[in-house]
């Protein structure tokens, strides 16, 4: 008894379990993990044991007897081999999952680990059960496929405005919160503006009209802002043309925009017409900046746009007529092959991402939408092709623009505006920056902005009310306190 006692706890908890029949080891492995199983050396399975009952692992009470390889699915069976090559009784084998077959159809998974515990190949299994991490996974893939059709639906719908608003015959202008800066204009609005897309993007609106139309716009805009309402307001531009200006409220995120339509002031009134007809549609696709393709049944290209000469950097239509489309477009023998009989079989694919391979340079990410014609009077498939362009890498762009500048952007702007007003820009978009930041740094505590800043206090309400930053009067209030 005192020579008992002198031993080691694990000495004595050793020499009890040495002490216990195999069963009862698998019972008290039970305890401790979702299942124990006891196998002989010749693999057969002697007994099952469960925690929660064995009732929960399906036909488990039948597998006494039988050998435990045809307890497992199939492809499991070489992770078991694997577990039942552990000889060793001082290292366990390691574990692994292994999938059980069950009367329902549905497998139920478990991680295995095997332990010697004599010489005569006995083994005792302990088990955990990974339904509950299985259902987990497929939660998690559940809601990754939902985000993906959500990201999917959102792309349509961006693709829908994008096209709608290149197309209008309307002239629709987008300005930033202000009402100062032009952010987006379509090629009707660059028409009637008598100026490039490119140079109306980023560049002052005042700057197209005379001083009272200018001013008559700002009021405008400012009742809009109130009321989000506006009425049509007729106004001249520094080339004497005169147009009809109507704006409208247009919220985006946590971002107010102006939406403004201009019509000549000759047209006011009249419904403008789209265009109508075969010759105007393909005089649209001509001139659309996605590339068009229409190929025969064989996959010959019949006829294309000039944006999909450009893409694949060609000189001529006549480099392309009566060529396969697969020279140029995705894997040779692949995609194209594989486009047609989705086309035969369900008539529309979309978004399908391949590469266009130019004559020079390296391959292009594109997607592609198509569609087929088949009992037209000449059958034909049309293709789509746009280059792809990756949303987060556009957000990032965007987030490093702030408020639709960047410095890429000012520099564009010399020789259009003059120095002093570009100054007076970058002045304060810069100056509208430091104050945010010491905000946010101070947990917008006004007095310990002023501070880090170097302002008065009465100089930050300043700048404040100028740049719109938050409830100044409120928040001057509060501080006061």
């Amino acid at each position: 008894m005192v020579a008992k006692k002198l031993l080691h706890p694990t000495s004595i908890a050793t020499e009890f379990v040495a002490e216990l029949d195999t069963p009862d080891i698998a019972q008290i492995v039970s305890s401790a993990n979702d299942m124990a199983l006891v196998i002989d050396g010749d693999g057969i399975v002697r007994d099952v044991t469960a925690e929660q009952g064995i009732e929960n692992f399906g036909n488990a009470t039948a597998w006494i007897g039988q050998p435990w390889a045809d307890t497992v699915t199939i492809e499991s069976r070489p992770k078991l081999e694997a577990l039942m090559r552990t000889t060793s009784k001082e290292t366990p084998s390691r574990w692994r999952q292994v999938n059980i077959a069950s009367p329902s159809g549905q497998d139920i998974p478990l991680l295995f680990r095997v332990f010697n515990v004599d010489d005569d190949g006995n083994k005792i299994v302990m088990g955990r059960d990974l339904r509950a991490l299985s259902s987990m996974q497929q939660e998690l893939l559940d809601v990754q496929h939902s985000m993906e059709d959500d990201y999917a639906r959102l792309y349509q719908a961006e693709t829908r405005y994008r096209m709608l608003f290149q197309m209008s015959a309307e002239a629709i202008l987008i300005l930033d919160a202000n009402g100062k800066n032009i952010l987006e204009a379509n090629p009707a609005a660059s028409q009637l503006l008598d100026t490039p897309v490119n140079k109306l993007v980023t560049s002052s609106f005042n700057r197209y009209f005379v001083e009272k139309s200018a001013s008559e716009i700002s009021q405008l805009l400012t009742g809009v802002r109130a009321t989000g309402k506006g009425t049509d307001l007729t106004v001249r531009t520094r080339k004497g043309n005169r147009f009809s200006l109507n704006a409208t409220l247009l919220r985006q995120d946590d971002s107010t925009h102006f939406l403004l339509h201009l019509s000549s002031a000759q047209s006011t009134g009249k419904a403008s017409q789209a265009p109508t007809g075969s010759s105007e549609v393909l005089e649209v696709i001509e001139r659309s900046p996605d590339a068009f393709v229409v190929a025969d049944p064989d996959g010959r290209i019949m006829a294309a746009n000039e944006a999909f000469l450009e893409l694949c950097q060609l000189a001529s239509d006549l480099q392309i007529k009566n060529q396969p489309l697969e020279q140029w477009l995705g894997r040779p023998g692949v995609d194209v092959g594989l486009l047609r009989k989705n086309l035969q079989k369900r008539g529309v694919v979309r978004q399908y991402t391949t590469q266009i391979h130019p004559e020079f340079g390296a391959p292009v990410d594109v997607e592609l939408s198509a569609v087929s014609a088949l009992d037209a009077e000449v059958p034909c498939f049309g293709f789509i092709i746009r280059r792809t362009l990756r949303r987060h890498q556009r957000s990032q762009d965007i987030a490093r623009q702030p408020f639709g500048q960047s410095l890429e952007q000012m520099t564009e702007l010399v020789g259009r505006v003059p120095l002093k007003d570009l100054v007076r820009e970058t002045t304060d978009l810069i100056e509208r920056l430091c104050v945010e930041a010491a905000l946010k740094l101070t947990s917008n505590n006004r007095a310990s902005a002023a501070d880090m800043l170097g302002l008065s206090r009465q100089s930050l309400y300043v700048k404040l009310r100028r740049y719109g930053i938050g409830d100044q009067d409120s928040l001057q209030d509060q501080d006061d306190s």
